[in-house]
């Protein structure tokens, strides 16, 4: 991720300062925060709250990443997500009054497919039935699935992939050309509230995610044949404009729309 701005990082300090912590005392000064709290965290050290509400885990996650490993093992405090995700800020009360902490972060999750870890693999057993894999799924919500941009389903790794000696891309060439992108965005949404793509209004959406014709008809037959929500449809404008960003594109074209649509095919939103 790019380096957060001069606001940005004001903000950050704000709520660490709020919840009794510092950028100092975890290494992380000038830099964006990756929150990876524990699957059994409550709904307090979550949200937020307390007598004295306090920032939870998705307000320290402001401006950064927050980082649910083992999604399922969360439980019914996941929920609890659903709205700080579309607003990008939190409301807590209590008697003495109530607060609002903003919570605009980047959610991150990983999940196995099954509750023993094999569903679909190639050389080993899965050892779940049928119900067992639906109900391990369902311990994460459609609602919540919904509101994830990106789903990715990471096949196994064999023995030669991983003594393969490729040089992967260095993170630093990410980094650049995902700055390159958001001053794209930046430029774009001068003088707006809005910092990047994923905080598009549907009213910015109209205007800066203009489909042709041939990006319409593959738009329009994904939407009847995935079955897609008119939030998701949202999203996958959101992702496909990203998209021809980091490719230096003006207009969102066939491959970018195409791209943005296989990241919803998953089996999880099946």
């Amino acid at each position: 991720m790019p380096l957060p701005t001069l606001d940005e990082f004001l903000e950050i300090l704000g709520i660490y300062s709020a919840a009794g912590l510092t950028q100092f005392s975890e290494n992380k000064f000038f830099r964006r925060p990756f929150r990876a709290p524990h699957h059994t965290i409550s709904r307090v050290g979550l949200a937020g709250g307390g007598p004295n509400p306090r920032p939870g885990e998705v307000s320290l996650a402001h401006n950064g990443v927050l980082f649910l490993d083992e999604l399922p093992e969360f439980g019914s405090i996941l929920d609890n997500l659903r709205q700080p995700m579309e607003d990008g800020k939190l409301t807590i009360s209590r008697a003495a009054g109530k607060i609002t902490y903003p919570c605009k972060f980047m959610l991150v999750a990983a999940m196995n497919p099954c509750k023993c870890g094999y569903y679909g693999h190639p050389t080993r057993q899965c050892t779940c039935s049928p119900s067992a894999v639906r109900q391990y799924r369902s311990r994460v919500s459609g609602p919540l699935l919904d509101r994830i941009d990106l789903h990715i389903e990471v096949p196994s790794v064999d023995y030669e992939a991983m003594r393969r000696k490729d040089t992967p891309e260095c993170s630093r060439d990410i980094q650049r050309r995902v700055n390159a992108a958001r001053a794209v965005q930046q430029a774009r949404y001068a003088g707006t509230e809005v910092s990047c793509n994923a905080y598009m209004t549907p009213p910015m959406i109209g205007k800066y995610c203009v489909l042709d014709e041939k990006c319409e008809k593959i738009m329009h037959s994904a939407f009847d044949r995935l079955g897609l929500t008119g939030r998701s449809h949202d999203r996958i404008l959101r992702v496909a404009r990203t998209i021809a960003d980091l490719d230096g594109s003006e207009h969102i074209r066939p491959e970018h729309i195409a791209e943005a649509i296989q990241y919803r095919s998953s089996s999880m939103l099946k």
